[in-house]
């Protein structure tokens, strides 16, 4: 059995929202001379395969490598949470019955979590409400900045607490990558922004006191944890020679926090993964390839499967890992 935790989707037909809203630049899909075009208002932002859309060929190439069960998140560039927060909320509902409308379609096949606009605090606890107790999602994707907030900022704290509550899962993953405007050449924001970006996050959260404030709130973050698995020996230094300037809001050492989160598994690289198991341990290590983009694992579950680990490990990376993040029996 194989988990995917890390995996995008959208409709194959959206609302021309700037037509609707008339400002910013939503995207919306154009079926153009046998691509599919997103559309960032009226420019073009990226040509994406079928796969993105076509919920059959999704399941044909599931067979093809054996992947049992995605989990269903939308593209972060569908956050929107520039916009006006009730346009976000139209905006984040639709993809959210998208995914939970796949889900009922193939249920043994799919588990979906949703997206909130996070721009508001209470539209996002409201939808967070329905996609738990209506869609049925064990859980929400959400950004690991929020208009250049960080995560740790004490207006996410009722979100937090909301999220803690109702047992909803969390998936963190990079966007609007830091440093992006100054590093535009060779796909740099993808290769270095985005795990910065992660790490960013996961030191927020740490440093911020989420998850000492929180503790049975189940947060996982794309990407392998990024850059900060790799940097941990630093960001500890840190926090012990200036604690002035790092601790500041909450006195325990980060690395008591490594059993409190989860990672997924995209990091290309055996070496990397055994370092991780070293460093997390292997009850917090999640499948995920980033289907279905191109840096993402094109084989998922293949590093795991031709890496020389127990059977016992490899059953949790695959799947059971997975589910004790998503709360699900």
């Amino acid at each position: 059995m194989k988990i995917d935790i890390h995996t995008h989707i959208m409709p194959d037909k959206m609302p021309n929202w700037v037509a609707k809203f008339g400002y910013g630049e939503f995207i919306h899909l154009e079926h153009r001379n046998c691509k599919a075009c997103m559309m960032k208002g009226d420019k073009l932002f990226r040509v994406v395969e079928e796969n993105c859309f076509e919920v059959d060929l999704r399941l044909k190439e599931m067979e093809a490598t054996e992947v049992t069960m995605q989990v269903l998140s939308t593209i972060p560039v569908l956050f929107n949470y520039w916009a006006k927060p009730k346009d976000a909320l139209e905006t984040s509902r639709f993809f959210n019955d998208h995914i939970a409308d796949s889900v009922t379609k193939h249920p043994e096949r799919f588990i979906g979590i949703g997206t909130v606009p996070l721009q508001d605090i209470d539209l996002s606890i409201q939808e967070m409400e329905r996609c738990i107790t209506e869609l049925k999602m064990p859980g929400l994707e959400i950004g690991s900045n929020i208009n250049g907030k960080n995560l740790s900022d004490k207006s996410f704290f009722p979100f937090y607490e909301a999220a803690e509550k109702m047992g909803c899962a969390l998936f963190i993953h990079p966007w609007e990558m830091m440093g992006e405007d100054q590093m535009q050449q060779y796909w740099l924001p993808w290769l270095v922004g985005m795990p910065a970006e992660t790490s960013r996050a996961i030191c927020s959260m740490i440093f911020g006191g989420v998850f000492q404030k929180f503790p049975k709130l189940r947060v996982a973050f794309a990407h392998g944890g990024g850059s900060f698995p790799f940097t941990i020996g630093r960001i500890e230094h840190g926090f012990n020679v200036r604690p002035d300037l790092v601790a500041v809001d909450n006195a325990i050492n980060p690395r008591n926090y490594l059993d409190k989160f989860w990672l997924d598994s995209l990091v290309h690289d055996e070496n990397a993964l055994h370092y991780l198991l070293n460093l997390m341990g292997n009850e917090k290590i999640c499948m995920g390839s980033d289907y279905p983009f191109p840096l993402g694992e094109h084989h998922p579950g293949k590093l795991i499967e031709e890496t020389n680990l127990s059977t016992d490990i490899k059953e949790k990376l695959l799947y059971k890992n997975a589910m004790d993040w998503l709360g699900l029996q």
